[in-house]
């Protein structure tokens, strides 16, 4: 990655679970977290991109014989991927909080069950139960 490049760890955004014992979060405020999160994830993401195109423009272009720009091309092509995983996420998060305002949040879109309270404190957007993931 360029110099002062922020890496874009994903797995670094996700809710941490509440203490054992601990009332669950309220699933509103988990969902605004990680919403939040994401958001952050991918301007930070696109930061990154950015500094890459940036130091591509004052590397050689041709990429098969400059050890350099291999690496360029491979770490935004990183990033983009990672980029996509956020928006899918994020996509997922503001799914989660119209099933929340519809009265369906926290029930298997396959079987209708309720999603376990320990999976949506995980993975607040969760659309499925465990056995249907």
């Amino acid at each position: 990655m360029p110099e002062g490049v922020a890496s874009g760890d994903p797995a670094s955004h996700l809710p941490a679970p509440a203490p054992e014992g601990a009332a669950h979060p309220d699933p509103r405020a988990a969902l605004a977290a990680l919403r939040a999160d994401t958001l952050a994830l991918i301007r930070g993401l696109d930061r990154d991109v950015a500094a890459i195109v940036e130091a591509r423009q004052d590397a050689n272009s041709d990429d098969e014989h400059d050890p350099e720009g291999a690496t360029l091309a491979f770490e935004r092509s990183q990033s983009d991927a990672m980029i996509r995983e956020a928006r899918v996420r994020l996509a997922d998060v503001d799914a989660a909080v119209a099933r929340l305002d519809a009265g369906a949040y926290g029930r298997c879109e396959v079987c209708g069950e309720p999603i376990p309270a320990g999976r949506l404190e995980i993975r607040p957007a969760a659309r499925r139960c465990v056995a249907h993931a």
